[in-house]
């Protein structure tokens, strides 16, 4: 059995989850995969089953009945990952924002350089990012660093989806008290571990926007991070994390 797992959540992903489950099984590190898919119309999960037939050891789906968002998709699969050995827990998008060869760069973050989560990070040298209009860049940037300013975090890119943890940190997470489901959940969870103490390190990575398939983005999502962030803050003054 691998020690590594990547979830990866979808919701009609159709156009690109085949080549990145066959791009992730061809790495020459042996990682296991989880899709959590939220019951996508499109086909996506007919897919993954096909898939299955060929990789029935390294891959595995978990699926949903509806959509319920980015945050609730990864507590489920970290879940499920604890209930196994595996021993390092890997988040990733399935539309190849996130260079799945970067995997190992991850895993060697947290199995040999000390981090307890590694980061993907597009803004720890530069602003690392294609294919994006300069209004999306400048609205990730800027709230990266409203969130490092308001809940002094050392970390540039706040809201990076693309991480390794290690097992020890999501044992420690109590998962009933996340409440965030979007993108404030990737704060959150950088959040709680390091004021749980945990070593978070960045990794500079390239993240290139999709070039097929259906951004999930939306104003509901950002109005959720920039609020989520106070929010934190304010349960952070009333609360002892370790």
């Amino acid at each position: 059995m691998s020690e590594s797992l990547v979830i990866i959540p979808t919701y009609n992903e159709k156009e690109n989850i085949e080549r990145m489950l066959r791009t992730v099984m061809g790495l020459p590190r042996v990682f296991h995969v989880l899709v959590v898919d939220d019951n996508s119309p499109d086909g996506t999960q007919q897919i993954i089953g096909n898939l299955q037939e060929e990789y029935p050891e390294r891959l595995h789906l978990l699926a949903r009945q509806g959509k319920q968002g980015l945050g609730t998709a990864y507590l489920a699969g970290f879940r499920w990952a604890l209930e196994r050995a595996y021993g390092y827990i890997f988040e990733m998008d399935a539309d190849f924002s996130h260079d799945p060869h970067d995997l190992e760069r991850l895993y060697q973050a947290c199995a040999h350089d000390g981090a307890h989560v590694a980061i993907g990070s597009r803004y720890v040298r530069g602003v690392n990012v294609v294919n994006w209009p300069m209004s999306r860049v400048l609205l990730s940037y800027t709230a990266s660093r409203y969130v490092r300013i308001i809940l002094g975090m050392p970390v540039e890119d706040t809201t990076a989806g693309f991480v390794c943890y290690r097992r020890e940190v999501l044992e420690r997470i109590k998962f009933k008290s996340i409440k965030f489901v979007g993108y404030a959940f990737q704060i959150e969870m950088k959040y709680i571990a390091f004021k749980l103490g945990f070593t978070l390190r960045e990794v500079p990575v390239i993240f290139t926007d999709r070039s097929l398939g259906t951004s999930k983005m939306s104003k509901g999502i950002i109005g959720e991070a920039v609020l989520g962030v106070l929010l934190l803050r304010l349960r952070s003054l009333l609360r002892r994390y370790r």
